[in-house]
């Protein structure tokens, strides 16, 4: 089958040298599949993607300090579906912050293959979250004055992809979540489950070795809630990528993460494979 979303890769200008965090995490184009079913078996490898060392963040309030992340430790590898759970206040959106890119920690390292993102300048942090991060947020953030296509492209226009690319990108991405026939409505005219669909498309469409969600069903009803999911797990199988998501509710963790990380009070507090999410069909399809 045709790699539509390879079609047209960037090219590196012959001659210079490639941007060095590209070079130092190997950030080739990865292979995507037309479609979502799961055709292609999710590797991975003894090899962290993402090592976190002995990572804190502190914030001062007053004579007070809050302890959000306190001394947590995790390597992720490539292709893992890693739930982070725990109640409010646990630190789990702070920690996948700091794995994002959105925030630096007080203290520690986090290596993603190799490079330290506690130490890299501001530019090179951009170009991370640019080129290697993916993020689905609760709030579908999208821009109520902006058709669906353009609130997908915005991140290629960010990124300076060339215009005679980002139409097929745009589209790719749309047609990964079906929701090509609605590329032209506007953010109030999508249901709540089409517009997060189309949040995920957002981060899909600059290509991301890394999707990070943070409680990407908070705002939707049990059913769409669970369609997102169905979706996630879709493309972490398909694709091979790897995702991690925060999420407080624990029986959707254990239905479609292949792992679950659960924190409280800032700290690591259990660490465990979930071979039953691994072995589990999916019992739906998200809706086309």
């Amino acid at each position: 089958m045709r790699n539509t979303w390879a079609d047209n890769p960037k090219s590196e200008p012959q001659g210079e040298t490639p941007c060095p965090l590209s070079e130092i995490l190997g950030l080739p184009h990865p292979y995507y599949h037309r479609s979502l079913s799961p055709t292609t078996p999710v590797t991975t490898t003894d090899l962290p993607l993402i090592q976190a060392q002995n990572v804190s963040r502190h914030y001062q309030l007053g004579a007070s300090t809050i302890l959000a992340v306190n001394d947590i430790s995790l390597a992720i590898r490539p292709g893992e579906f890693v739930a982070l759970l725990g109640s409010s206040g646990s630190g789990k959106s702070t920690f996948l912050n700091l794995l994002a890119g959105l925030d630096r920690p007080t203290s520690g390292a986090i290596h993603v293959r190799g490079r330290n993102l506690a130490a890299i300048d501001p530019v090179e942090l951009a170009r991370y979250r640019r080129d290697t991060v993916g993020m689905v947020f609760q709030s579908f953030n999208l821009l109520p004055r902006m058709t669906l296509a353009e609130n997908v492209e915005l991140p290629l226009r960010l990124a300076e992809v060339d215009r005679t690319e980002r139409a097929s990108r745009v589209q790719s991405a749309l047609e990964h979540v079906r929701l090509a026939a609605r590329s032209r409505h506007r953010p109030p005219e999508l249901s709540g489950g089409e517009q997060q669909r189309g949040a995920i498309a957002r981060a899909l469409v600059n290509r991301p070795t890394i999707l990070f969600a943070d409680e990407p069903t908070g705002n939707l009803d049990s059913v769409n809630g669970e369609q997102i999911l169905l979706l996630l797990q879709e493309i972490q199988t398909s694709l091979g990528m790897t995702i991690i998501m925060v999420t407080h509710e624990r029986p959707l963790a254990e239905r479609f993460a292949s792992r679950i990380v659960t924190l409280g009070d800032g700290k690591l507090k259990s660490d465990t494979p979930n071979a039953a999410a691994a072995l589990q069909p999916a019992t739906g399809e998200a809706h086309r």
